[in-house]
C-alpha cells in the first residue's frame, strides 16, 4: 500500500476566512469579488513551491499530449529578438507544441515565455493546487496552466473572457490592469494584443501573491528576471454553442428510441407554388422540437456529458479491477459531476438512487472515497468501480 497516491486536498472550507482569498471565506469572496471587481492578495499561498521544476517543464512541452505555446516578443531591451514560426510584422511569434528543447531560446534571452496548459492532468503537484479553488463548481473550473519567462517576458496586453486566479510561485512578475475601454486588438499579430491598453493600477507579485480578475479585464504581466507564475481558469460556455451540442447529443440519444414519427399529408392539395414550403410541414417540425425540450430530465442528462468530456488530447491508461480493503480516488483526468438524479463521468451517465448515489456523488465532490465506503458499496456500484478501474477512470488508495 505504501506506492498508493494520498488523498486529494480538501478545498476550503466555505463559511471559513483563509489566507488564499485575503482572510476572506469563499462564499464572502463570491459575494464581494467573483465576475465583479479584482482582488490582489498577498502570501495567498504562504511559502509556495512551483509545482515543477524548469528543466521538466521543458522536458513536459516535448510531450504530443501536452498543449504548449512558446511566445517570443520584439525589441526586449532595444535589441530585436529572433522571430520563429508564426511571427507577424509586428515582431511577436508564437510557437505551438510539442516544443524540442533545442527550439527554445537561450535562456538569457530576455522577453519569451513558454505556456503549458492542463498542468494539473500531468503534475501531481498542479493537481493539488488546483483542488484549493474548488469553491467554485467542477463543471466551471477548467485547468493550471504555467506561464515561465525569461527576464521582461510577457504574452502583451489583453484580455480574457473568463476569470482568472494569476498565482505567482516563482520569481517576480509586474502586474499591470485596467478596465477594458477598447477590446481592438493589434493587426497583423498571432496573439491577441490590444491595441489600446489603458492600466489603472500597478503591483509586483511575488512568489505566495495572486491577483484575481473578473472576465473582460485588460492586463499584463511582466518578468522581472526569470519567473513562473500559475492561471487557474475556468470554462465559460457560449449559449448557442451549449445549445447546439447539448441538442445534438439528445437528439443522437434519442436517435431509433420509439416509434418512428413520419410526416403526413394526406390533405395537400396541388400546388402552383412548388418552390413554397408547406405550412404543416413548418408545423410538423416545430412539434419535433417542442416534444424535445418538453424532456428536461433527457437535456440535463446530455448537459452532465457534455460538461464530463474530456479534453480532445486526453486519454486514459487501462487499469486493473480494485483489489480488496482499498480506497478509491479519481484520475487527474477524469471529471465527474452530479444532478438530483444522476453522475456524470467522463462524458457518460448513470443514473443512481439510495446509498449508491450518495456515495457516487461523495466521490464527486470529494475524488476520492475511503476503504471503509468501498467495502460497503453494493454489488452494482462495486462492478461500476471495478470497471472504473479498469478504464484507468480511477485509482486504489489509501
Amino acid at each position: 500500500m505504501t506506492n498508493l497516491p494520498p488523498k486529494p486536498v480538501a478545498p476550503p472550507p466555505i463559511d471559513e476566512p483563509t489566507p488564499l482569498l485575503g482572510g476572506l471565506s469563499p462564499q464572502a469572496f463570491m459575494r464581494r469579488h467573483w465576475q465583479k471587481k479584482p482582488l490582489l492578495i498577498r502570501q495567498a499561498v504562504p511559502g509556495v513551491r512551483a509545482p515543477i521544476e524548469r528543466a521538466e517543464l521543458f522536458a513536459l512541452a516535448e510531450q504530443e499530449d501536452v498543449e504548449s505555446r512558446l511566445i517570443v516578443q520584439p525589441q526586449v531591451g532595444g535589441a530585436a529578438v529572433a522571430g520563429k514560426r508564426g511571427q507577424g510584422p509586428q515582431g511577436w511569434s508564437l510557437q505551438h507544441g510539442p516544443l524540442a528543447r533545442r527550439s527554445l531560446p537561450p535562456l538569457k534571452q530576455p522577453g519569451w515565455t513558454l505556456l503549458v496548459q492542463g498542468l494539473d492532468l500531468h503534475v501531481p503537484a498542479a493537481t493539488e493546487l488546483l483542488q484549493r479553488f474548488r469553491f467554485v463548481p467542477d463543471a466551471r473550473l477548467d485547468d493550471l496552466m504555467i506561464s515561465w519567462a525569461s527576464d521582461q517576458g510577457g504574452v502583451g496586453p489583453h484580455y480574457d473572457s473568463y476569470d482568472v486566479f494569476l498565482l505567482q510561485v516563482q520569481g517576480r512578475r509586474r502586474w499591470r490592469i485596467g478596465r477594458l475601454h477598447d477590446d481592438r486588438l493589434q493587426p497583423d499579430v498571432p496573439l491577441k494584443i490590444l491595441s489600446h491598453f489603458e492600466p489603472e493600477q500597478e503591483w509586483v507579485l511575488e512568489p505566495g501573491d495572486m491577483l484575481y480578475l473578473p472576465p473582460m479585464w485588460a492586463h499584463d504581466g511582466i518578468a522581472e528576471g526569470e519567473c513562473m507564475t500559475c492561471s487557474i481558469g475556468f470554462r465559460v460556455p457560449e449559449a448557442t454553442e451549449l445549445a447546439r451540442e447539448v441538442l445534438i447529443r439528445f437528439a443522437e440519444e434519442l436517435d431509433g428510441d420509439g416509434p418512428r414519427r413520419l410526416y403526413k399529408d394526406p390533405g395537400q392539395l396541388a400546388t402552383a407554388t412548388p418552390g413554397l414550403i408547406p405550412e404543416g410541414l413548418e408545423a410538423f417540425a416545430a412539434q419535433a422540437i417542442e416534444r424535445l425540450l418538453k424532456d428536461p430530465q433527457g437535456l440535463r442528462s446530455a448537459l452532465g456529458e457534455i460538461l464530463t468530456e474530456p479534453k480532445p488530447r486526453v486519454w486514459f491508461e487501462a487499469g486493473e479491477p480494485l483489489p480488496d480493503g482499498v480506497g478509491v480516488q479519481l484520475d487527474p483526468r477524469t471529471r465527474m459531476v452530479y444532478d438530483g438524479q444522476r453522475v456524470f463521468a467522463n462524458g457518460e451517465s448513470w443514473r443512481t438512487a439510495g446509498r449508491d448515489a450518495r456515495h457516487l456523488r461523495t466521490l464527486a465532490d470529494q475524488r476520492w472515497l475511503d476503504a471503509a465506503t468501498v467495502s460497503k458499496a453494493s454489488p452494482a456500484l462495486r462492478e461500476l468501480l471495478d470497471q472504473w478501474a479498469e478504464d484507468g477512470w480511477l485509482h486504489p488508495a489509501r
